[in-house]
C-alpha cells in the first residue's frame, strides 16, 4: 500500500526538496530496533553480557556515550528473540524508538523534582523520567483512555517505577486543578502519528485524515495551556509530537505563545545527530513566532523515526 497522496503532497511541502525521496522511503521499510537499559534494574554493563549470552548482535548507538548511555539497535529480525530474553521480561530493557527517548533527556527531570507526564501511556516517556529522577520527587502519569491507562500502570509497575503518581483523568483539565505545582512537564501530545506510517501496515495509515489532522490540533492546543498553568515559573515544558504537520507542531506553539508569550521563552537544543530541520516560519497564511526556531524537526531514517520537539520556559 502506499502512502495517502494528501499526505505525500504536504509532506514534500514541510521537509527539505533534497532529503524528500529519502525520507518517502523510510516509510516502506522496516526500522531497525532499538532500545534501551533500564536504569532502575540494570546497568549498561550488566545488559551487554546478558544480550551477548543470549546470542543476540547488538550494536550501541553512536551518540550515547555524550548524550544518553545504555541504549542499542539490533536488526528487526532479531526482535523476537530479543522479547524472549529474560532482560525483556524482567523488564531490565525496554524496547523504544530512538525520538520517543530524546524528550525525555532534553526535559532533563532531577531527583526530587516534581514532573508531569501530561499524555503518559503507554509509559515508555514516564519510565525513562523516572530513571532520571532515580525514583524520587513526584512524579504525576495521566491517561485518560482507560484501555492505555491500564497498560501503563502494568508497564510502570513491571518496570520497577515507585515514585509515579497515575491518574485517569483528561489532561485538559489538570492545569486548573494543579496550579504551578511542576518542575517540569513533559507533553508528549496525541497526534495524527503520520511518523508511524508504514506503507507494509496499511492500518497505520488508516484513520489518516486532513481532518484529523486539525482536530487534533485543537486538542493539543487545550494541553499546551493546560500545561502552562501546571507549570511553575521556572519551570519547563517539553512539547513533541511524532506528526510532521505544521498544524499540530508549530501552529498549536503559536495558539499558546500568542495567549501567553510574555511569559515563555523557548530554549535552543542540541542533538547528536545532524538529521533535523528548524520549525517552519510560515505555513500557508500563518506566520509563526521567531521562539518557534528554536524548536526542531527531527527526520526519520533507518533507525529513528521522524518527531518535533520544543523546549520552553516559564518566566
Amino acid at each position: 500500500m502506499s502512502l495517502p497522496e494528501a499526505f505525500k503532497e504536504r509532506l514534500e511541502k514541510i521537509v527539505p526538496p533534497e532529503q524528500f525521496n529519502s525520507i518517502l522511503k523510510t516509510f516502506d521499510t522496516p526500522k531497525q530496533v532499538t532500545f534501551r537499559v533500564n536504569t532502575l534494574k540494570s546497568t549498561p554493563q550488566e545488559l551487554e553480557i546478558e544480550l551477548t549470552k543470549a546470542n543476540i548482535p547488538f550494536e550501541a548507538v553512536g551518540w550515547q556515550t555524550t548524550f544518553l548511555e545504555g541504549v542499542y539497535r539490533i536488526s528487526p529480525e532479531y526482535k523476537l528473540a530479543l522479547t524472549q530474553t529474560d532482560a525483556f521480561y524482567s523488564g531490565r530493557l525496554y524496547i523504544q524508538n530512538l525520538s520517543s527517548m530524546i524528550a525525555p533527556i532534553l526535559l532533563a527531570p532531577k531527583p526530587e523534582e516534581t514532573v508531569l507526564d501530561l499524555a503518559a501511556a503507554p509509559g515508555g516517556k514516564t519510565l525513562m523520567l523516572a530513571g532520571m529522577m532515580e525514583n524520587t520527587g513526584w512524579l504525576s502519569a495521566v491517561e485518560l483512555s482507560r484501555e492505555r491507562f491500564f497498560r501503563m500502570c502494568d508497564n510502570l509497575k513491571s518496570q520497577g517505577v515507585t515514585n509515579a503518581h497515575t491518574y485517569m483523568t483528561d489532561g485538559r483539565s489538570v492545569g486548573k486543578k494543579c496550579p504551578e505545582m511542576f518542575d517540569r512537564i513533559l507533553l508528549d501530545a496525541p497526534c495524527s502519528s503520520e511518523a508511524r506510517f508504514k506503507t507494509h501496515e496499511p492500518k497505520s495509515m488508516s484513520f489518516w485524515s486532513i481532518h484529523k489532522v486539525k482536530e487534533t490540533s485543537k486538542l493539543q492546543r487545550r494541553l499546551l495551556l493546560s500545561a502552562f498553568d501546571a507549570l511553575k515559573v521556572g519551570g519547563k515544558l517539553l512539547y513533541s509530537t511524532c506528526s510532521f504537520s505544521p498544524e499540530e507542531n508549530e501552529s498549536s506553539l503559536q495558539h499558546l505563545l500568542e495567549r501567553q508569550g510574555e511569559h515563555l521563552k523557548t530554549l535552543p537544543l542540541t542533538l547528536p545527530f545532524d538529521n533535523i530541520q528548524k520549525p517552519l516560519k510560515q505555513w500557508g497564511k500563518e506566520v509563526y513566532d521567531e521562539r518557534i526556531q528554536n524548536g526542531v524537526r527531527i527526520l526519520p531514517t533507518d533507525t529513528i523515526d521522524g518527531f518535533f520537539i520544543c523546549l520552553l520556559e516559564k518566566v
